[in-house]
């Protein structure tokens, strides 16, 4: 097992300054010790920025602010910072450096996070493994012979191994809860318009794809969405702050007991190994011996098409974002450029009709509604977090004649590319099929760290919230963590 010191949290960091027990100076140094030791074996970690970390460190004044002095890593897609690598794990950008600090990072550094570097991540985070050409694969610090998961696999890397306390982190379909369930952490994807995307930057994957963290512990989960929260009003989505504060919340230690539905089956109707539905069961038992009220029961939602729809919305953001990226580079793309599966989005998205596209977005909002009335019987919906534990390091997600097919994919009609779209993630879907309805629907929804299988490495839980309600994921997530639940 992992040697892993949950109490040793962003806000025991806190503390340790406030009481100047330890300088953010020294936080600094001391993340860049295990970073320098551990980073060559686990490959979390991209790039760097000590001088400009340390600097700030000695000369910010940290007073107020809710991490004030504490070292933070940034996931190395959408969280920029102005002058630093922006390169998304993407061959195509490798020289590419950020012309301006992104919405989310600038609340990090109001929060009082100092940024000492970003992790890695798949290229444009379009899977569930973090293994890009441009960098190599992160591993898992369970066991460094699987991978951490992605798309936020550098960051979970790096906080799973004590790199950093809390790290940046994306989900735009699991990409936060499967690095959290395959590495042992708390990872939280917020209601959709929760925290900070920005005005004038995108609808990030029609509003699927949120920007968090990764976490050790409910209370940092908690006080990073005091911190980040916000309200945009020029940005395309938003959602009501939570006045009263996440961290006051769990000082009230709420006493709600809730109607909690639980499914051990695959929203695709893939295989779920016995140890993760064997994680969802125990969780069953203790949820009925707290007084909760648990009954298997599941939305009624066709799983697999809502899948095909994102994955139609992807070929289209994708199409977009590289023919802006052509027409800033004065040329076509080739396949040269990007990884296969990149490329195989971008022609796929070429050939979309407006009229699918918006046929898209319409399941998804039929989705939302059903959840919403799912809602009015049951608070909490509860699913295994992955269908497995982590997938070895290298692993071949297609087949050869798939390859092929994905090499040829600008021969083929609209509807055949949209196929090959599915065949290309057939395999990997199954690892992760519970994340991405939440994305769809706008729904907080959390990873929780409660089992631990014979081979060595974690498995998480996944509870889902109505809109607005992290509160309620967070009330049971300490309930749980404060009885020794978490592994």
């Amino acid at each position: 097992m992992y040697p892993f010191d949950r109490t040793k949290d962003g806000l025991y960091y806190v503390e340790q300054v406030q009481k100047k027990l330890v300088s953010p100076k020294e936080l600094v140094e001391k993340a860049f010790c295990k970073i320098e030791k551990e980073n060559p074996i686990l490959n979390a970690v991209t790039h760097t920025r000590k001088e400009k970390a340390l600097q700030e460190a000695k000369k910010q004044d940290f007073s107020g602010k809710v991490y004030g002095g504490i070292p933070i890593l940034v996931k190395g897609l959408g969280q920029d910072l102005a002058g630093e690598p922006s390169t998304s794990g993407a061959k195509l950008l490798k020289n590419n450096r950020a012309k301006q600090t992104s919405h989310f990072a600038a609340m990090l550094q109001k929060a009082g996070f100092i940024v000492i570097g970003q992790t890695n991540t798949p290229e444009f985070g379009f899977k569930n493994i973090t293994e890009p050409e441009l960098y190599g694969p992160a591993r898992n610090p369970w066991n460094t012979n699987h991978s951490p998961g992605g798309s936020s696999g550098g960051a979970a890397a790096a906080v799973a191994s004590g790199m950093s306390p809390v790290a940046g982190a994306s989900d735009g379909g699991g990409s936060i809860r499967i690095p959290a369930s395959f590495t042992g952490l708390v990872g939280l994807k917020p209601t959709r318009g929760r925290t900070p995307i920005g005005p004038g930057v995108g609808r990030n994957w029609q509003g699927a794809s949120i920007s968090f963290a990764l976490t050790k512990s409910i209370r940092d989960t908690a006080a990073m969405l005091d911190a980040l929260q916000v309200v945009q009003p020029a940005a395309a989505f938003q959602t009501p702050l939570f006045e009263s504060g996440y961290i006051n919340l769990l000082k009230e230690k709420s006493a709600k007991k809730f109607r909690v539905a639980f499914s051990l089956a695959s929203p695709v109707g893939s295989a779920v190994s016995e140890e993760a539905k064997q994680a969802v069961l125990d969780t069953v038992k203790w949820l009925e011996a707290n007084g909760h009220q648990v009954t298997e029961a599941a939305p009624d939602i066709d799983g697999i098409h809502l899948m095909k729809s994102y994955y139609l919305m992807n070929s289209g953001e994708t199409t977009a974002m590289l023919e802006g990226i052509e027409q800033s580079l004065q040329r076509k793309l080739t396949i040269e450029d990007m990884e296969l599966v990149t490329w195989v989005l971008f022609q796929a998205g070429k050939s979309i009709s407006a009229a699918s596209y918006s046929q898209s977005l319409n399941t998804w909002d039929q989705a939302a509604e059903t959840m919403a009335t799912f809602n009015e019987t049951y608070d909490l919906y509860l699913t295994p977090a992955t269908a497995e534990t982590a997938p070895k390091v290298g692993t071949q997600w297609q087949s050869a004649a798939t390859l092929e097919r994905m090499r040829q994919i600008d021969s083929f009609s609209s509807a055949e590319q949209q196929q090959i779209v599915w065949e290309m993630f057939e395999k990997s879907l199954p690892i992760t099929p519970f994340g991405m309805q939440a994305n769809l629907t706008g729904q907080p929804s959390i990873s929780l760290p409660t089992y631990l299988a014979a081979n060595g490495l974690p498995l998480g839980i996944q509870f889902t919230a109505p809109k607005g309600k992290e509160d309620w994921l967070l009330a049971i997530g300490q309930e749980m963590e404060q009885d020794g639940q978490f592994i």
